[in-house]
């Protein structure tokens, strides 16, 4: 009788070789997007990584100095700058962080007109080249950008998402682990709403160690780090005079690899709503469950009232932006 399955020896080689044909296009060579391919490259579960950007030569030389890293480091990840599209044919997987970046006094609101022309731009071009991608937003204001690349794509919504939920949950936990003098590591915790000053931290849902962080730290000490976490990209903004980049990056990067290793990971993303937590129409920072399909899976977490009119209040301060963008035209 002929096996109808294979062994695991054969599964196992069959799952390297999903994961090693993975094509991945990262737009934009600037500081966010070099950072995703080069933590992406380290990760060394892809086949190919391209990094396009438009300023000539400079994804050439970025890509470059990446691979000549990988004898050092050990990692078979080819990357190769380009800024021709036609080199992001086929691609499986493309983040988008292609922008002009926030500069001190600019609100994330400032940048819509500008942004969202390039953001479309970007998404229309890609999509003349690879079918079916799955799509990161990076670019802000993330929220509206990232709706622009969902009308400019025609993607079905579960494939098209940004980033931003994990970049701020991050920050979160590591302003916890400071505080507390324990490794972030065993932080958990989520973080729902805009991506901006109106994110809604939710400490009943933080742990470390899974004891519940109410248990560790005084109320008013995990308040001050929640309003610092609502200001986190400001506070780098004003030190650096320029937005973050290693933290988003990785971030971006930890998305990548839940959807290539097809591991169902539960993280916040900027996704599409349709009526879950009483929005619908919109994109907004809610936990889901990253795989091979993109967003497989949202979860609608059981809110308390507080908790509940927070997000709403955020998703007003996001609507009021989608608004804007929409009076556009762009």
């Amino acid at each position: 009788m002929a096996k109808l399955f294979p062994n695991v020896s054969q599964l196992t080689d069959l799952i390297k070789l999903q994961i090693i044909m993975s094509k991945v296009t990262v737009v934009g060579a600037g500081n966010v997007g070099a950072t995703v391919a080069n933590v992406l490259a380290h990760k060394d579960i892809v086949k190919e990584i391209v990094l396009l950007d438009l300023k000539g030569d400079f994804a050439k030389g970025k890509a470059l100095d990446t691979w000549q890293q990988a004898p050092i480091d050990s990692y078979s990840t080819t990357i190769t700058g380009t800024d021709n599209y036609k080199h992001t044919k086929n691609s499986d997987i493309v983040v988008i962080t292609a922008g002009i970046p926030r500069k001190p006094g600019m609100s994330r609101d400032d940048l819509i007109s500008t942004n969202a022309k390039i953001v479309g731009m970007v998404t229309k071009s890609i999509m003349k080249y690879s079918k079916n991608p799955i799509i990161i937003v990076v670019s802000n204001p993330l929220d509206v950008m990232t709706y622009a690349a969902y009308k400019a794509s025609g993607l079905k919504a579960n494939r098209v998402f940004g980033m931003a939920g994990i970049l701020d949950t991050a920050r979160y936990r590591a302003f916890l682990a400071t505080e507390l003098n324990v490794s972030p590591k065993d932080l958990s915790a989520v973080l729902m709403g805009g991506h901006g000053d109106t994110m809604v931290p939710l400490p009943r849902y933080t742990t470390v160690a899974g004891i519940p962080v109410t248990e560790l730290i005084e109320k008013d000490k995990l308040n001050a780090i929640v309003q610092r976490t609502k200001k986190g990209g400001g506070e780098l903004v004003g030190l650096m005079g320029t937005s973050a980049w290693y933290a988003p990056g990785a971030a971006a990067a930890q998305m990548v690899e839940s959807i290539v290793k097809d591991d169902n990971r539960i993280f916040p993303c900027c996704a599409w709503l349709s009526g879950q937590y009483g929005l619908k129409n919109m994109f907004l920072g809610v936990p889901v469950k990253l795989g091979k399909n993109g967003i497989n899976q949202l979860i609608e977490l059981k809110l308390n009232k507080s908790e509940m009119k927070n997000l709403h209040k955020s998703a007003d301060a996001v609507r009021g932006v989608l608004n804007n963008y929409k009076k556009m035209k762009i």
